[in-house]
């Protein structure tokens, strides 16, 4: 992937919303990387064990882009220094993304959704008035499409099954986890501003559009998601606050690099 190298001028206003938001979409796609990554040797079948082994090397490389902006244009260390140095506390990804892998029903659902809303937020934030942005977003855009392509077919060929059981066990999983999925649009500090400055919108606005592109998925599917409006986001992780399975992965996705952390690989 080539990330933009060229430094451009932000001004102070939006300095601090932009890194909130370059944060946890780096932060979202690095701990979703390494949770598809568990599924390698795991698959069901030999095309699902290729499929989240080769969407897990996208969603590293994704992360490094964003890390790429935040210590290109707003002075945050080194990728892998801010990507492996840090405690959980000092993450900002949704929730959804730190859970273990569970069962592939489990695991396809969060993929369905997560991706979902990856290329929505892409597709927008291709025109973002940052460029680099707007660059790399662009880059991003053309990988994700070929990740709700998998999603997509394989939530289809599990709902619309003549097996119940794996209907029903789907079905389960949408529901357990959409709660979880709303909190990947937790309200994000400055959000207005960058909205106002054409940078990127207010999550309420991606939201909007998720819930409608995720009905008109799952209605082919033979699937439905609960009534949004009776069902509790479950915010916390842009501001720190995250579940008991994000400090493991962090020291087993760190350990290595924390052995010599000036090692060149």
């Amino acid at each position: 992937m080539n990330i933009p190298h060229k430094s451009v001028p932000i001004a102070d206003l939006h300095r601090e919303p932009l890194r909130h938001l370059l944060t946890a979409l780096a932060d979202d796609h690095l701990i979703l990387g390494h949770r598809h990554s568990e599924w390698t040797g795991l698959g069901p079948i030999l095309e699902e064990d290729i499929a989240f082994s080769s969407i897990a090397q996208d969603q590293m490389g994704h992360a490094l882009g964003f890390y790429t902006l935040l210590h290109e244009h707003l002075g945050a260390p080194d990728p892998d220094i801010h990507a492996f140095t840090r405690q959980g506390t000092e993450f900002s990804c949704c929730q959804l993304v730190e859970w273990p892998i569970g069962d592939y029903d489990f695991s396809l659902t969060r993929h369905l959704f997560f991706d979902l809303a990856a290329g929505l937020r892409m597709e927008t934030l291709s025109l973002s008035s940052f460029t680099p942005l707007a660059q790399l977003a662009t880059k991003i855009r053309g990988e994700v499409k070929y990740h709700m392509f998998h999603a997509k077919t394989m939530v289809s060929q599990l709902g619309n099954s003549n097996d119940e059981t794996a209907r029903a066990r789907m079905q389960t999983a949408i529901n357990r986890q959409f709660g979880l999925a709303l909190g990947m649009f937790e309200p994000r500090l400055g959000e207005q501003i960058l909205d106002d400055a054409h940078i990127a919108p207010i999550e309420s606005k991606w939201r909007e559009r998720w819930l409608e592109a995720l009905n008109a998925v799952l209605d082919g599917s033979g699937l439905h998601i609960p009534d949004p409006d009776r069902i509790e986001p479950v915010y916390g992780g842009r501001n720190g606050y995250h579940t008991e399975y994000l400090q493991p992965l962090l020291n087993e996705m760190t350990e290595v690099f924390r052995l010599d952390p000036q090692a060149e690989w």
